[in-house]
């Protein structure tokens, strides 16, 4: 007959507690709803957080606002990270971050994106009107950077080169990751885009600056806490991770711009920071 003794019955139990710990610990996760701006440092972040944590941190990529209302939809998410001001906007209107949790991780600069070495020849906005040229922008209803595109062709072009520039005009792409993606697979011969997307894929994109006059705004990437969340601080020390110095670093690496002195320098301008813009309806898809 076996006898149980306390003694055994106490180890047990310790096994069990710190067995159920360290899986209660390894399960732990965070769902990051995120714009794909951010996509290529945001990853290494996150792998980089977990090997510090053990936190799983699991990133949902697309258009900022796209994947702001997959948010809404599944009423889940932890993190909410978009590709600009304009979308965290709306999260703080329609209440689905804390406001008092919004921290600035880097700036953006609008630039035109060609195929590496400039194949066509591209040196100007106008260039984007030349008959026959493939031009594509992000969708300005639901990714930062397509609004961003429209606002600059809105402000620099007449009504005629507009019309010139839709006949170029062959996509909308779904996200930053698919706007940067058009130039790498030759898919388009020239996109607006962000300045840093040279830098994603240095081998097969080229930036072409834009002049400071044609650029209206100064873009920002933000993170908030969702609404949504079921771990407040656990949320909050994920984005501490991000604006700390090894997140910060991070984003450096990927030659993003730490602050927005540095972003007007690189411009060679001052500019409005962030802001909303709406984008007019004929550039909206029926």
């Amino acid at each position: 007959m076996n006898v149980i003794t306390p003694k055994i019955l106490i180890c047990a139990f310790m096994l069990g507690v710190c067995f159920c710990g360290t899986a209660a610990h390894s399960a732990e996760r965070l769902l990051v709803f995120a714009g794909a701006a951010s996509k290529p440092p945001a990853e290494e972040a996150a792998r980089l957080y977990e090997q510090r944590t053990g936190v799983k941190v699991e990133l949902v990529f697309g258009g900022s606002g796209g994947v702001l209302s997959q948010m809404k939809l599944a009423k889940q998410g932890d993190v909410y990270f978009p590709g600009s001001s304009d979308y965290m906007e709306k999260a703080k209107r329609s209440g689905d971050v804390f406001a008092d949790s919004e921290k600035i991780i880097v700036y953006l600069i609008s630039a035109i994106n060609v195929p590496k070495g400039n194949p066509l020849g591209i040196r100007t906005l106008k260039d984007l009107t030349r008959p026959g040229l493939r031009v594509a922008i992000a969708n300005p209803e639901t990714v930062c950077v397509g609004a961003y595109a429209v606002e600059i062709l809105e402000k620099e072009f007449t009504a005629e080169q507009k019309a010139a520039f839709k006949r170029n005009l062959i996509n909308y792409t779904e996200s930053c990751e698919k706007t940067a993606t058009a130039i790498s697979l030759k898919m388009a011969d020239a996109v607006i885009g962000w300045s840093v997307f040279e830098h994603w894929d240095p081998e097969r994109i080229e930036t072409v600056r834009l002049p400071a006059t044609q650029i209206p705004r100064i873009g920002y990437i933000p993170v908030a806490v969702s609404k949504f969340t079921k771990n407040r601080k656990s949320a909050q020390r994920f984005i501490d991770f991000l604006t700390g110095p090894e997140g910060r670093k991070i984003f450096a690496r990927h030659q993003y711009f730490s602050t927005a002195e540095e972003a007007k320098s690189w411009l060679g301008a001052s500019k409005p920071i962030g802001g909303e813009y709406t984008v007019p309806s004929d550039w909206i898809k029926k």
